[in-house]
C-alpha cells in the first residue's frame, strides 16, 4: 500500500484515539486498530506485530503517568505490582506460543472465541457479579489474554480490565495494572515475530508509535478523574459487551 500523506495522518490519528481509550479504560487499542488496519489493506503479519510494539512503548509510558497520578501503586512489593507480576510471567510463556501457531489456527474459531469470552466479561461486569478474590484467576487471566494478544493483536484488556475487577480489584488500579502487564506481553510478542523475520515494512510501525505514544499521558490523566467506581464498572461493562457483539458480527455477518 503506498502511504500518502493522508494515509499518515490518519494512521497517526488512528493510534492516538485508540491508546487515548486504551489507556483511559484499560482496552480497545489493538482491538479496534487491527481489524481496522486489515480491512484497509495491511498485510496482518505487519499489522499485528506493528500494534504489538506501538503498545508495548505508549503502555510504559501510560504505566507511568498512572503511577504519577495515584491511579495504581507500582512500588515492588504493592498489589499492583505483584498482579502485573502475576499477569506477564505466565502470560510471556503463552504470547510465545500463540505467535508460533498464529499461522495454522483457524481465524473464524479464534474471533468467535475471542468474542464469546468478551461478551461473558462484559455480561457479568453489568450484572454487578463479582468474585472472591484469587491469585489463580489472576494467573488465568493473564494466560488466556496473552493468548488472545500473540495470535490477533487485541483481546487482551477487555478479558484482564474486567477480570481483575469481577475479581473484586478497583477500576483505577485494574486499568493501571493492564496497561502495565500488557508492555512485557507485547513486546514478547513483537520480538517472537521479529524472529521469525515475518515482518517486510516498519513504516506502519513507526507511525503507530508515534500516535500511541502521544496519547499515552493524556489517557492516564483521564483515568485519573474517575470519581465513581460503580460508573466505571457499568462502563467498562457496556464497553466490552459492545465489544464482544463487535467481534462476534465481524466474524459471522460483516465479512
Amino acid at each position: 500500500m503506498e502511504l500518502t500523506l493522508a494515509i499518515i495522518f490518519a494512521l497517526i490519528l488512528g493510534a492516538f484515539i485508540c491508546e487515548l481509550i486504551d489507556s483511559s479504560l484499560g482496552m480497545m487499542y489493538g482491538t479496534i486498530l487491527s481489524p481496522v488496519l486489515l480491512i484497509a489493506g495491511f498485510d496482518p503479519l505487519v499489522v499485528v506485530p506493528s500494534i504489538l510494539l506501538s503498545q508495548g512503548i505508549s503502555g510504559f509510558i501510560a504505566a507511568l503517568f498512572h503511577h504519577r497520578f495515584r491511579n495504581v501503586t507500582f512500588q515492588l512489593k504493592s498489589d499492583d505490582s505483584k498482579t502485573v507480576y502475576v499477569i506477564t510471567g505466565l502470560g510471556i510463556i503463552a504470547t510465545i506460543i500463540s505467535v508460533l501457531i498464529a499461522v495454522s489456527i483457524p481465524k473464524m474459531l479464534l474471533k468467535s472465541y475471542i468474542g464469546i469470552l468478551v461478551l461473558t466479561m462484559g455480561i457479568i461486569l453489568l450484572l454487578k457479579s463479582r468474585f472472591s478474590f484469587s491469585w489463580k484467576r489472576i494467573m488465568l487471566i493473564g494466560i488466556i489474554s496473552s493468548f488472545n494478544k500473540g495470535l490477533s493483536g487485541g483481546g487482551f484488556g477487555p478479558i484482564v480490565t474486567s477480570g481483575q475487577m469481577i475479581s473484586g480489584r478497583k477500576g483505577k488500579s485494574s486499568i493501571g495494572s493492564t496497561t502495565l502487564a500488557e508492555v512485557p506481553i507485547c513486546l514478547t510478542g513483537f520480538l517472537a515475530y521479529l524472529a521469525t523475520k515475518a515482518i517486510s515494512d516498519w513504516h506502519l510501525a513507526l507511525f503507530l508509535v508515534l500516535g500511541a505514544s502521544t496519547a499515552a499521558p493524556f489517557g492516564a490523566f483521564l483515568t485519573s478523574k474517575f470519581k465513581s467506581d460503580k460508573k466505571l464498572k457499568v462502563i467498562l461493562g457496556a464497553l466490552t459487551v459492545l465489544l464482544g457483539i463487535w467481534t462476534l458480527a465481524k466474524t459471522w455477518w460483516l465479512k
